[in-house]
C-alpha cells in the first residue's frame, strides 16, 4: 500500500482475471504472464470447453509480428504449430467494377525523390504516359513478389529491392490459441475450466469483486478482462456499458465460413472477391484454405449467399459450412470500472482488411502502456478509451472506403453503399486525395499512406491533379528512375523461392501439411 501527500491510497494489482479464451485470452495471458514475472502477481483465464470460439480470422497484418517478438517466439517454431503461411498483402476483386482487381500490399511504394512522394511522382507520370507508369502495384516489391507466389525474409539493413518487404502471416486461429495457451501456462497462467453463472460487484463502487462458477468456485480479482466474444459477460451483460451501431455504414451483419482443402501450393495473400451484397475471403494455410462469404441479411437471403460461398470455392469442402452473425460496432467503453473488454467483446469490425488480431494486440499493448493501480484511476481508465476509440474509428473509415469508393450499380447492396453518406472523417480524407492525391494521417493512424493509395486508385479514384511540387524534378529524369524501380522489382522478385519453398527450407512448414 503506498500513501503520499495529497494523493489517495492505492494497492498493487496483482490479481487479473481473464474470462474467455480463444485468440484474444490467450494472447491476453501471454503476454500479461511473461511479464508478471516477480511471484506477487497472478494471472487466472476462466474458459469453458462447452462454449465454442468463433475462430474465422485466420488473417493478420505486419503489426503481429511485434507482438510475437514480444514473446519471444520463433517465427519458424510458430508458423510451424500455427500451419501458417505468409501473407504479403490483400488481392481485391470486382470492388471498383466488375472485373477490376487490384493488389494492396503491406509496405511502401517505390521511393521517394528529393523528398517528393513517389504516389505523387506515380500520378504525374500517369498523367503525362499512363502506358509509360504501368500499374502502381509494379512498384510495390510486395505486391510484385505476391503475383509470381514468391516470399523472402527482407534482412535487416540490406539494400536491396528484398528489403522492402513488409509482411504478416495467414494462421489457424484455434492452433494459434493452444500454442499461446501452452506459453501462457509455462509461464504460470492459470486455467480454470468452468462456466460463469454469476458476477458480484461492490456496493460502493460498482466494480467488478468476482465470479462464481457452475460448480461453486468464486475467482476474485483486481482487474478482470473480458473476451468472452460477442456477448460481453462483464462488460455489458454485468456493467450494461452500451455498444455502438455502424451498421448505417457497414450492414453486413452475417459471415458463412467453410474450410477447404488446398488445391494448388498456397500463395502468399488474401484474396477478397465482392458479390453481390457482400464479399467472399480466401485464406491460404498450410494445410487447408479458409473460406468466408461475409454479408448483408437485409440484401440477401442466407441460402442463396451459402450457395454463392460453395459455388466460388477451390478445393474439396471439408466440413458443414457455419454461420455467424453479427452487428458491426463498439463498446461505447472498451474500458469500464475495472473491466477491459477485448476481442469481439470490445467490438467488431469485418474481417475486410484483416484487422481483429491486431485490434487485441492494439488494446493488449495500451493496457500494458496504462496499467493501473486499484483503485483505478479514471484518467488512465479515460486515456484508453480515447485511444481505443480512435483506433476502431480509423479503420472503421479505411473499411468504409472499400465500399463507398465503388461504381458497381448493378445491385441495390452496391448503390446503396456507393451513394450513403460517411463519416466526416473520411469524406474529408476523400475530397483531400480527389483534389491533389494527398493523404494526411491524424494521430496514430493504423494504415499508412501507401494502404489509402492502393484502395483509392484501385477502386479507381484518380485525383484532379498532382501536388504541383512533383513539377519540379525533371520529368524524363523521373520517367527513368521509376522504369529502373518496376524492373528492380521484377529481377528481385524472380530470384525468390516459391512461398511453400521458403517455408520447406527454413523449416517453417508442419510435417502434416498439404504435400
Amino acid at each position: 500500500m503506498s500513501k503520499g501527500q495529497g494523493t489517495v491510497t492505492t494497492d498493487r494489482i496483482r490479481r487479473v482475471v481473464i474470462v474467455g479464451g480463444g485468440t484474444a485470452g490467450w494472447m491476453a495471458a501471454a503476454a500479461l504472464s511473461r511479464y508478471f514475472d516477480d511471484g506477487d502477481r497472478t494471472v487466472t483465464l476462466i474458459e469453458s470447453d462447452a462454449i465454442g470460439t468463433v475462430g474465422v480470422g485466420e488473417a493478420t497484418i505486419p503489426p503481429i509480428r511485434n507482438f510475437n517478438a514480444m514473446l519471444d517466439i520463433d517465427e519458424n517454431e510458430f508458423l510451424r504449430a500455427t500451419k501458417g503461411t505468409f501473407k504479403l498483402g490483400i488481392e481485391f476483386v470486382n470492388w471498383g467494377r466488375n472485373g477490376d482487381r487490384y493488389f494492396h500490399p503491406f509496405g511502401g511504394y517505390g521511393q521517394d525523390l528529393h523528398g517528393i512522394a513517389f504516389h505523387q511522382l506515380f500520378l504525374r507520370e500517369a498523367a503525362r504516359n499512363r502506358e509509360s507508369a504501368g500499374n502502381i502495384a509494379s512498384y510495390s516489391m510486395s505486391s510484385v513478389a505476391a503475383a509470381l507466389g514468391r516470399f523472402g525474409r527482407p534482412a535487416a539493413g540490406a539494400k536491396t529491392p528484398v528489403a522492402q518487404i513488409a509482411y504478416a502471416f495467414h494462421f489457424d486461429a484455434s492452433l494459434y490459441a493452444a500454442f499461446l495457451r501452452a506459453r501462457a501456462e509455462r509461464q504460470g497462467t492459470i486455467r480454470r475450466e468452468g462456466r460463469i453463472i454469476d458476477v458480484e460487484r461492490d456496493g460502493e463502487t460498482g466494480d467488478v469483486v468476482s465470479v462464481n462458477l457452475e460448480d461453486g468456485t468464486r475467482i476474485e480479482g483486481d482487474l478482470f478482462i473480458d473476451c468472452s466474444g460477442f456477448r460481453g459477460l462483464l462488460i455489458e451483460d454485468t456493467l450494461e456499458t452500451g455498444y455502438e451501431d455502424w451498421s448505417r455504414w457497414l450492414p453486413m451483419d452475417r459471415a458463412i465460413a467453410v474450410p477447404t482443402a488446398n488445391s494448388a501450393p498456397p500463395p502468399p495473400f488474401t484474396r477478397a472477391t465482392a458479390h453481390s451484397a457482400g464479399w467472399q475471403w480466401r485464406i491460404p494455410l498450410q494445410h487447408r484454405t479458409g473460406n468466408g462469404h461475409v454479408f448483408s441479411s437485409a440484401y440477401i437471403e442466407e441460402d442463396e449467399a451459402r450457395r454463392i460461398l460453395l459455388e466460388n470455392v477451390e478445393g474439396d469442402v471439408l466440413a458443414e459450412p457455419r454461420t455467424l452473425r453479427f452487428l458491426t460496432g463498439m463498446r461505447s467503453k472498451a474500458w469500464n470500472h475495472n473491466v477491459v473488454s477485448l476481442g469481439l467483446a470490445s467490438g467488431f469490425i469485418e474481417p475486410l482488411e484483416s484487422t481483429s488480431i491486431h485490434l487485441i494486440q492494439n488494446g493488449i499493448a495500451r493496457l500494458f502502456a496504462l496499467f493501473p493501480d486499484h483503485p483505478v484511476n479514471p484518467i488512465e481508465r479515460d486515456e484508453y478509451n480515447r485511444g481505443m476509440r480512435e483506433v476502431y474509428e480509423d479503420v472503421r473509415d479505411f473499411i468504409i472506403l472499400h465500399y463507398k469508393a465503388t461504381q458497381r450499380d448493378d445491385t441495390e447492396f452496391w448503390r446503396y453503399v456507393r451513394d450513403m453518406d460517411v463519416p466526416d472523417s473520411l469524406a474529408k480524407k476523400i475530397e483531400l486525395w480527389r483534389s491533389r492525391g494527398r493523404i494526411f494521417r491524424e494521430n496514430a493512424e493504423l494504415f499508412t499512406t501507401p494502404s489509402w493509395v492502393a484502395v483509392m486508385l484501385g477502386q479507381n479514384i484518380w485525383p484532379e491533379r498532382h501536388e504541383p511540387i512533383a513539377d519540379t524534378l525533371d520529368p524524363d529524369k523521373v520517367a527513368v528512375a521509376m522504369a529502373q524501380m518496376r524492373s528492380a522489382y521484377q529481377s528481385a522478385a524472380q530470384t525468390l523461392p516459391s512461398q511453400e519453398q521458403f517455408l520447406k527450407q527454413a523449416g517453417a512448414w508442419a510435417e502434416e501439411a498439404y504435400q
